[in-house]
């Protein structure tokens, strides 16, 4: 789930808009947790309170995210068999539910800041935080599906962006181009790198492919806070030049669009959609700066990840 920042506006090529845009459909019920398993603690009130924790994981936490991530890795990957033609996204929620809960582990997203559902899932020109309704997926949609799982006091944090049936060209090279983005924005993590060399790179692909890039919503750092103080932009400003340090976590999640990037949010203060209508896409990961790069802990233990398993190029 990504951190909100300030609008700013661009003027990019235009291609064809969504038709039908999308429109919420009835969102069901809250679902529940058995008691048995740990929760985070904005689980009952919903507020997280100040982000405190400091931005460089301990060993103990280190080991613990490696789990997280690995269960959230998997579970997106079971999240991308459910997608189909005919299949509602409060399907989807209510499945990737279970398998959260089935596994031990809390959905993150669930009743974080008041949020009703326990996956993001944003279509089409829904940039990002789609809460699941009754709307069916459509042949020729995208989905981006956004699994968080708080397991053993840390969050694991990641998302794909998923193509229904078949999808038209524009769309696929949005897809595609926005996942490369995210590996080249992890290729420039190194120890003592400023965090705007992720921008950078992540900016420097998507205008040479004339895609948007969102400012209003960035990675984060995460860890045993869902969103702790670390700002990880996806586009390049020199001042952001926080030095990147062994042992930090964060997400690198991009959301690329094929207009302007320019968005509003809806009046359930969550979905947040382009002003032209034109789609998005956004890949995620949650990874560590290590001494000799970077490691990336939303993958399984074999190495897959539904970013390459789903992939259709």
């Amino acid at each position: 789930m990504a951190k909100r920042k300030r609008s700013r506006t661009a003027t990019l090529e235009r291609a064809p808009i969504s038709d039908p845009p999308v429109r919420p459909g009835l969102v069901g019920p809250r679902r529940r947790v058995p008691r048995h398993i740990p929760r985070p603690p904005y689980a009952r009130t919903g507020e997280p309170g100040p982000a405190v924790s400091a931005p460089v994981r301990s060993a103990a936490e280190i080991a613990a995210m490696r789990r997280a991530g690995q269960m959230a890795a998997e579970v997106l990957l079971f999240a991308g068999r459910l997608v189909a033609p005919g299949v509602t996204t409060e399907r989807i929620d209510a499945e990737v539910h279970e398998e959260i809960v089935r596994r031990g582990a809390y959905p993150s997203p669930l009743n974080y800041r008041g949020y009703p559902k326990s996956v993001c899932t944003s279509v089409n020109e829904v940039i990002c935080h789609g809460i699941p309704d009754s709307r069916p997926l459509a042949d020729g949609d995208i989905v981006n599906i956004d699994v968080t799982v708080y397991l053993d006091g840390v969050h694991g944090d990641t998302s794909v962006t998923f193509e229904v049936g078949e999808v038209d060209d524009h769309s696929r090279l949005l897809v595609r181009e926005t996942r490369a983005a995210m590996y080249l924005g992890i290729e420039a993590v190194r120890d003592g790198a400023p965090v705007c060399a992720i921008g950078q790179a992540i900016e420097t692909h998507a205008r040479t492919h004339r895609l948007g890039v969102v400012r209003e919503f960035i990675g984060h750092g995460v860890g045993t806070e869902f969103h702790s103080g670390l700002q990880i932009p996806h586009y390049y400003d020199r001042r952001h030049t926080t030095p990147l340090t062994t042992g930090m976590s964060f997400t690198i999640e991009p959301m690329l669009t094929l207009g302007a990037p320019d968005l509003y949010v809806w009046d359930d203060q969550w979905t947040a959609v382009t002003a032209d209508q034109r789609r998005s896409a956004q890949f995620e990961h949650t990874l560590l700066c290590t001494g000799d790069g970077m490691e990336i802990f939303t993958r399984t233990p074999s190495g897959e990840g539904a970013a390459e398993v789903y992939a259709r190029d």
